[in-house]
């Protein structure tokens, strides 16, 4: 939550704009803080997919999240058009749909032609809902109960089989006439979380088999006519800015599959996963979409050559690069305490319920106050959430212009794992979200009500008030 700027000359919200000195040029959505559309009107308000961001709180409401459709849609195709450009074999991106996983967000992505990542039943039954081909979805968990797995099969999607339990689990279930189309994730003994690369010979994390378990594993599916293992995925973290951790897991992957080869396993996929990261603050310099997919490619291919190996369907799965730029939350400002040679706070409407990253993480972010995008940033203050918690801090040490009660305080690069991870702590209801796009605001996810938040609960007889 510690999110200090850096010295020197501040201008104003403005400088946060997506800057597009050619306009000619497609810029990579993860390496901006707003989306693409953003810019300021006349008012001097922000405005978002040709939105105005007041007039959005006005009519929906706020907290708000906003996202932004070209934005994600860019993201989407840069990525697509990337793989086709540097990959001579077929290739598919999936959306890891963790990040936020909502019918609307999974019908944009499919409809650029991406398929979905989804880690549950509930993520799973929303992609199909939304209409995505079950060819394109793939199932991931480290704990998937039996009634998942059940659903995966009668879906037709590929399951990524994670651990011992449950490739047992998915022979006892299998049809004799309907062999389980599956992937092995793997532990490659790489971890990359932001700046911290560790290479072990085995990586202590609860996902995938031990690489030291390989001969037995392949062995164990070779000889199960239930399962057709079709390939093997492997991840390595997630924020990611480096490009040598993927393409060291490039490089090992292609050793698993040269070795699977072995035990009469035909592998025709390989999954590298996600994890490329986004820009959140200034400092941050991740590589573009495009820049990070040509590094996998060409070490897929080159290793591949070098094993005499045909090229696999090389799969990947971002998910924050996605989307998270794409989405911004607007807040209503509030209250304020100022504490002399201290700190001021400055009190949102909405907190660590519709944001947990910050208390969870102590993920960092920038804001800006949407009506006053062109004021100069004059004050240091502490953004508060509203719920009873100390540390329900969403940033601390924003430099904001003065603000007043009913601002609207604009926080970026919330899309990825911002509802997702939303709650109810305090009995808030959850925000509503709208999809911005050509000046149109659409509706993706009403505001939950009071009714809403005790609509499971139940009361028993004897604890009714007889009055």
């Amino acid at each position: 939550m510690v999110s200090t700027h850096p010295t020197g000359v501040q201008h104003s919200g403005s400088q946060y704009l997506p800057q597009r000195l050619d306009t000619k040029a497609n810029p990579s959505p993860n390496q901006e803080l707003l989306p693409l559309t953003a810019r300021v009107h006349h008012h001097d308000f922000l405005e978002i997919g040709g939105c105005d961001v007041t007039t959005l709180v006005e009519q929906f409401g706020s907290p708000l999240y906003i996202l932004d459709e070209e934005t994600l849609r860019s993201a989407c195709q840069q990525y697509r058009d990337a793989f086709k450009q540097y990959y001579k074999g077929e290739s598919q991106v999936l959306y890891a749909s963790k990040a936020w996983n909502c019918l609307a967000v999974c019908a944009i992505a499919a409809s650029v032609g991406l398929g979905i990542d989804v880690v549950s039943g509930g993520e799973l039954y929303t992609a199909l809902e939304a209409g995505v081909s079950p060819d394109k979805i793939y199932l991931h968990g480290n704990n998937k109960s039996r009634e998942e797995l059940i659903l995966a099969i009668a879906s037709g999607v590929t399951i990524v089989a994670d651990n011992w339990y449950e490739l047992h689990t998915l022979v006892e279930i299998a049809q004799p006439t309907q062999p389980i189309r599956i992937m092995l994730r793997l532990t490659p003994g790489i971890e990359c979380h932001t700046h911290e690369y560790i290479r072990t010979g085995h990586l202590d994390s609860k996902f995938g088999f031990d690489p030291n378990d390989l001969d037995e594993v392949f062995t164990f599916v070779s000889q199960q006519s239930a399962l057709n293992c079709v390939g093997l995925h492997a991840h390595i973290g997630s924020q990611i800015f480096e490009r040598q951790p993927h393409q060291d897991l490039a490089a090992v992957m292609v050793q698993w599959l040269r070795d699977a080869a072995k035990y009469g396993l035909n592998i025709t996929e390989l999954n590298v996963g996600g994890g490329l990261g986004i820009k959140y603050i200034e400092s941050d310099d991740p590589p573009s979409i495009e820049e990070w997919v040509k590094a996998i490619c060409q070490v897929i291919q080159e290793a591949c050559v070098a094993e005499n190996l045909p090229l696999p369907k090389l799969l990947s799965e971002p998910g924050r690069s996605l989307i998270a730029t794409a989405c911004v939350t607007a807040y209503t400002v509030g209250s304020s305490k100022v504490i002399p040679e201290i700190r001021t706070y400055v009190a949102i409407d909405g907190g660590m319920s519709d944001n947990p990253r910050p208390i969870t993480y102590q993920s960092v972010y920038r804001a800006v106050v949407a009506n006053k995008m062109s004021s100069p940033l004059t004050q240091t203050v502490t953004i508060a959430g509203k719920h009873c918690e100390s540390g329900d801090i969403l940033i601390k040490n924003a430099l904001l212009p003065k603000t007043e009660p009913g601002d609207i305080l604009v926080v970026m690069g919330t899309g990825a794992y911002n509802y997702s991870m939303a709650s109810n702590y305090n009995r808030l209801p959850r925000p509503a979200a709208v999809v911005v796009a050509n000046g149109e605001a659409n509706l993706i996810l009403q505001r939950e009500t009071y009714q809403d938040l005790i609509r499971q609960d139940r009361l028993p007889e004897r604890l009714k008030s007889s009055h």
